[in-house]
């Protein structure tokens, strides 16, 4: 139950009320910004709550058990606001938002009503919706261990093992230009094609700093590398921008293998029988299916 002052319960059962709402929206690299419906700035909790940012917000939805509750904010992208690259860049997807009722003519007279995360942004020519969801999101999420061919580990996390600061796995490069959604990187030391793919590009400098994207394919010839990215960077790229590239893995047992030397902590199920199993008939010319290994 939200605790409320004497003071601010009597301004909410008066008929006429000096409240406002303020959201705080915190990124997950840190970065905090406020926003308020009200018609000036205001200060509380080491934020600065900016006015006439354009930001607006619909009403909370609550749903009892776990039902996933929800509101949505919109508002206008402006510079000194939510701008349109960093949207596009994803540095907002999965921000946490504070929503809070605040009496503007007392600022200590405050409840917070709710603490949702980002979730899906449409994008107009000058504004931007946000899904807000609620809490309760959190047991939507996938748990446990899936029975599947490839890998259920991602590179580098705590099941894989493997260690991604390695010179091996990682390189620096400059950007020499980017044309028909192919960024061509000069890098610091020669990979095979194909290395990168599915490894990720981080930004090291220019409009795109500290961006990170996933690969889709990669060649190489040389030091000279071809990149081409699943969904491109919200800001502009120029000659001369910085950026780290980490090697990629596509899951399967023969990277792991082979590439990480790293079979030890696969995390898929390689000889699970597949659809061809499941229906195949039994054939006296065909191994024994009795229920055994077709792999001994």
């Amino acid at each position: 139950m939200r605790q409320l002052t004497v003071s601010m319960q009597a301004k909410l059962d008066a008929r006429a009320t000096t409240f406002c709402h303020c959201w705080r929206l915190a990124r997950r690299d840190g970065v905090i910004m406020g926003f308020t419906d009200h018609d000036r700035d205001l200060a509380f909790g080491d934020v600065t709550y900016r006015a006439n940012t354009g930001l607006s917000a619909s009403q909370i939805e609550s749903m009892l058990g776990f039902g996933v509750g929800g509101a949505e904010a919109s508002g206008a992208l402006v510079d000194d606001g939510l701008c349109e690259t960093d949207l596009l860049n994803g540095l907002y997807d999965g921000a946490s938002v504070e929503t809070w009722l605040v009496d503007w003519s007392r600022l200590e007279d405050r409840a917070l009503l709710d603490v949702c995360t980002v979730g899906e942004i449409r994008r107009g020519e000058h504004v931007f919706s946000a899904e807000l969801r609620s809490a309760a999101h959190v047991f939507d999420q996938p748990r446990g261990r899936a029975f599947q061919r490839g890998c259920a580990a991602d590179l580098g996390d705590p099941r894989c093992r493997v260690d991604l600061d390695a010179a091996s796995l990682r390189t620096t490069g400059a950007v020499v230009a980017f044309a028909g959604g192919v960024l061509t990187l000069d890098l610091a030391a020669p990979f095979e094609t194909g290395f990168f793919a599915a490894g990720a590009l981080s930004f090291l400098s220019g409009a795109n700093e500290r961006v990170r994207l996933t690969i889709k394919t990669h060649r190489q010839d040389g030091l000279r590398a071809s990149i081409a990215f699943w969904t491109p960077p919200g800001g502009s790229i120029s000659p001369g921008d910085m950026a780290s590239l980490v090697g990629g893995c596509d899951k399967s047992p023969g990277a792991c293998q082979n590439k990480f030397d790293n079979i030890v902590n696969f995390r898929g199920f390689p000889h699970m029988p597949g659809n061809d199993r499941v229906i195949a008939y039994p054939n006296s010319l065909a191994k024994a299916m009795d229920g055994g290994s077709f792999f001994r």
